[in-house]
């Protein structure tokens, strides 16, 4: 693969930010006013009448996604204008269908919506540089380790649904694991941007291959060796397979070695297999994705209702409110797409495939621009968390792939997520301000 590289150009004027905000301002009225839509439609689909807080529910809408845009305007004015808008329309879709399965889970998912957004906001006032994590690279990648051993501990960590990925503290109930792949991200971005030249070189022969030195290599394979044990014991395969792509991907784009990928494939097909021929709840998983029939009141039960449910929706769908919820266990959070492509059918769906494939876009975009090789490996990352995120659930749901227990960002149900998500999306943002700044240079070097 040849490397990302952008050609230098002068920083964008005043009025082109100006533009850019308008643009984003706008976008964000329309979503706001879909969202409402939708919430509308969704309550004359279950009652015949039109809810009697859809002028408040616009207002908190607005409010918010207002407060989040000026604080774009004001701490990132040159940023990219799709960002913010996309994620907005797949949280407020997430939280319609949330208000649809479940009125007290809506409720909770407001709040860690708000919750949100102002962990959004902190995330543009305290990160005003992006290079300036890079110092702190051993340090996320510690914290990262950490936060995902705590589910391990004993009075805190907790187990729910046969993975033990939860930690209780008092009142609150959290995933660490979520915000462990954005330190896991700054820790591999800062390390690979470092090393990114040694280990692009193969100095190192064993026997017939060359292949870089294994120094170089031993900070990166002993956290993710660490990270994959870690979620082997917890149970969480989805986040497992979420950070070896994670790794793979920012290794290949920071060295353009296309032999780490091909290398990377294999070791993880032992390790899966491995995983297959040791442990149960693995093989159950693979069962029930070969065949769900052979246990349809059992095992199989949640990925034939989601068939079901997605056939009956057809192309157009049932409409809001008028598909039959709670059919499938856990569909405001592993299955909310299921519910999506019932009550909005194929085009709904494809909707939803759509925002997350602008997302990834922008992203791409955003790091093929960005002014330092941190930046830019940063965003690679970062992007590929979340493109990849919504595909292994996605893929699970229609099962193209074992179904695995991680959230679809910005939509399914959970306040971790939800949160660690809007934080990922201003470092994005960061970024994207940062390139239009500064004259580029070269995101990776080969």
């Amino acid at each position: 693969m040849t490397s990302l590289e952008a050609d230098a150009r002068p920083a964008v004027d005043p009025a082109a930010g100006r533009r850019r905000r308008t643009t984003e301002l706008g976008l964000l009225i329309l979503a706001a006013l879909v969202i409402c839509g939708t919430y509308a439609l969704a309550s004359l689909g279950r009652s015949a009448s039109v809810p009697a807080d859809i002028v408040p529910f616009l207002g908190v809408i607005l409010g918010l996604l207002i407060g989040a845009h000026i604080a774009i305007r004001k701490l990132a004015p040159a940023a990219d204008p799709l960002l913010l808008p996309l994620a907005a329309l797949l949280n407020g879709i997430g939280y319609v269908f949330i208000a649809r399965i479940d009125g007290d889970l809506a409720g909770l998912q407001a709040s860690w919506t708000a919750v949100s957004i102002l962990g959004f906001v902190m995330t543009l006032v305290v990160v005003r540089d992006l290079r300036i994590l890079q110092r702190y690279r051993y340090t996320f990648g510690l914290v990262g380790v950490l936060l995902l051993i705590m589910p391990l501990l004993p009075v805190i960590g907790r187990e729910y649904f046969g993975s033990r990925i939860w930690v209780s503290i008092g009142p609150v109930n959290f995933q660490p694991g979520e915000f462990a792949k954005i330190c896991l991200a700054l820790f591999f971005a800062g390390y690979l941007t470092e090393r990114r030249e040694l280990l692009g070189v193969a100095t190192f022969r064993i026997g017939p291959i060359n292949t870089p030195d294994p120094k170089h290599f031993a900070p990166i394979l002993l956290a993710t060796g660490f990270t994959l044990i870690v979620m082997v014991f917890e149970r969480d395969l989805g986040s497992a397979l979420l950070f070896f792509v994670l790794f793979i991907v920012m290794l290949w784009v920071s060295t353009g070695r296309g032999a780490y990928v091909a290398v990377g494939a294999l070791l993880f097909s032992g390790a899966a297999y491995l995983a297959w021929t040791q442990f149960s709840h693995v093989q159950d998983r693979v069962s029930i994705w070969l065949d769900p029939w052979a246990d349809p009141n059992g095992a199989g039960f949640q990925v034939i209702q989601a068939a079901y449910a997605m056939a009956w929706g057809g192309t157009t769908g049932t409409g809001p409110g008028l598909g039959v919820a709670g059919r499938i266990p856990a569909d405001e959070s592993d299955f909310i797409f299921a519910v999506i492509g019932e009550e909005l059918g194929l085009v709904g769906a494809t909707a939803v495939l759509c925002a997350f494939l602008l997302l990834a876009g922008s992203g791409l975009r955003i790091a093929r621009s960005s002014s330092d090789s941190f930046s830019g490996l940063l965003v690679v990352g970062l992007t590929a968390l979340l493109a990849f995120q919504a595909f292994i659930i996605i893929g699970g749901v229609i099962r193209l792939l074992p179904l695995t227990g991680v959230t679809l960002p910005f939509v399914s149900y959970g306040g971790s997520s939800l949160v660690a998500n809007y934080v990922l999306l201003a470092l994005v943002l960061r970024a994207s301000d940062q390139a239009a700044h500064r004259p580029a240079g070269p995101v990776v070097a080969r």
